[in-house]
């Protein structure tokens, strides 16, 4: 189930840069407390994120620790085309390898490249499956 409407205008055009952005920020909550928002790469599929988490990144320790996390898209710079989920996080430990989901693969090919990275070096450098499910999104 997903949380766009997409007969409302914004909520499609939402959707639609959901399957064209290559960068949504994340935002978890450090076991201290500390909000972090970093950019990640993503695959939104079947109202549900896809994301991949370094080997050392500190967002699994976040993500076990407090589950709520935010995502955004960039917005115009002038204040619109803000595209914000809240949902809860959970690290996937039998989910796939970023080398094996095509559309990932796909999405980040030139990406994966432009780092000197083949797919199954980055899936080596980020093996964690983070999933996030979207409970309500702010869209305006």
């Amino acid at each position: 189930m997903t949380i766009l409407d997409e007969g409302k205008p914004a909520h499609a055009a939402a959707a639609r840069r959901l399957q064209s952005e290559a960068i949504i920020w994340l935002t978890t909550v450090t076991p201290s407390g500390q909000p972090q928002s970093t950019p990640v790469w993503f695959l939104w599929q079947d109202g549900e994120f896809l994301i991949y988490g370094a080997k050392s990144g500190p967002k699994n320790q976040s993500i076990e620790s407090n589950p709520h996390v935010s995502l955004h898209l960039e917005g115009n710079a002038r204040g619109g085309a803000n595209v914000i989920f809240e949902g809860d996080a959970r690290i996937d430990p039998d989910g796939p390898r970023a080398d094996a989901v095509p559309d990932y693969v796909g999405k980040y090919r030139e990406f994966i490249d432009s780092h000197g990275w083949t797919p199954q070096g980055f899936s080596d450098d980020y093996p964690h499956v983070i999933r996030v499910t979207s409970t309500r999104a702010r869209i305006w």
